[in-house]
Formats: C-alpha cells, sequence, structure tokens
C-alpha cells in the first residue's frame, strides 16, 4: 500500500495551474469536522452526537453533483449524523473511521477509475495534509491550522461550516466542472 500511495503523491502536482485542473476536476473529496460542520462537536444529554451543517454547502454540493462532478466523505470519526447528511444529499462515498485520509482515497481513487490530479479537496487540519498534497487541487478552510493553509493550493475566505464548501463548489462549477 505504501508504495501506492508514493506513487500517488509523485504524480499529483503539489501546486497545480488554476485553471487546468478546476476544469478536469472528477471528484471533490471533503473532510468533515472543520469543513462540513464548524469542527465543535455537541453531545446531547443521552450522549447522542451533533452537528450543525450549512444548507448552502449542501445545494452547492447537489449542484456539483448534478454537472457530474463526485462527491466523496472522507473522515477520521463516525458518525450517524454525517451518515444521515450523505444520505440526504445523495453522497455514495463516505469513508469513516479512516485513520489513513490518504490510503482510504487511494482505494476510492482506484475504485472510480480517477486519478489523483483530477480531485479536489477540502481540508482544515493537520491528519487532511497528505489527502492535501496527493490530489490535483487543494482547499483549506479559511479557519484551518496553519500547516493545512500551507499544505493547500488555495484558501477560501469563509470558514469551515459557514459556507467554505458552497464556495469551492460555486469555483468548480464557474470553471466548466464536468459534464456527464
Amino acid at each position: 500500500m505504501r508504495a501506492a500511495r508514493s506513487k500517488i503523491a509523485a504524480r499529483a502536482p503539489a501546486h497545480p495551474g488554476a485553471t487546468g485542473p478546476r476544469r478536469a476536476v472528477r471528484l471533490l473529496v471533503l473532510d468533515v469536522d472543520g469543513v462540513l460542520t464548524d469542527g465543535r462537536l455537541l453531545y446531547g444529554a443521552r450522549g447522542e452526537e451533533l452537528k450543525s451543517f450549512s444548507v448552502r454547502d449542501g445545494h452547492g454540493l447537489k449542484a456539483l453533483r448534478s454537472a457530474g462532478i463526485e462527491v466523496a466523505v472522507i473522515s477520521g470519526r463516525r458518525s450517524a449524523a454525517v451518515r444521515r447528511r450523505c444520505r440526504e444529499l445523495g453522497i455514495r462515498h463516505l469513508i469513516e473511521g479512516a485513520e489513513d485520509k490518504l490510503a482510504a482515497f487511494v482505494r476510492l481513487a482506484s475504485r472510480l477509475k480517477v486519478r489523483p490530479a483530477q480531485c479536489a479537496c477540502i481540508g482544515d487540519d493537520v491528519p487532511d495534509i497528505p489527502l492535501m498534497r496527493a490530489v490535483g487541487l487543494s482547499y483549506a478552510v479559511a479557519d484551518a491550522h496553519p500547516a493545512a493553509k500551507r499544505a493547500a493550493r488555495r484558501a477560501t475566505a469563509l470558514s469551515g461550516g459557514s459556507g467554505a464548501v458552497r464556495e469551492v463548489c460555486d469555483l468548480l462549477l464557474a470553471a466548466g466542472g464536468r459534464k456527464r
């Protein structure tokens, strides 16, 4: 597996040009906590986990899928709330409990037959960095950890859980997206 990850990281440009990769994006990979949410973990009185998602982010993800760009979620945690939100948005590629997000991405990209250069991702923290370096176009949310911002090609103007995902979706769609 390490050899496959090394080959992918070596093939994927660290900082692609602004227009080409956006036009070629076939898959957008998202983290959850700090990207789709504001990063806070809320627990109810019975121990249930509560998360807050942006409706605007959801609309952007649906628009991407309609344009033919696949969406995947790779999270280090497991959450019933995330599973429900992905079902609501029609996101079929959800990987939870991923201790190694890059390895999870490598398997997913292989299964979907997409090259890393054809993928974009949005991250916010250190565990996202290997994935951010492997894809053709990476974004860090505005309130990301400084190391994640340094690893990303671009940073969003908006914070995680507050429209950052929609911002990236709009950029990808404006660049032409991929049509079915």
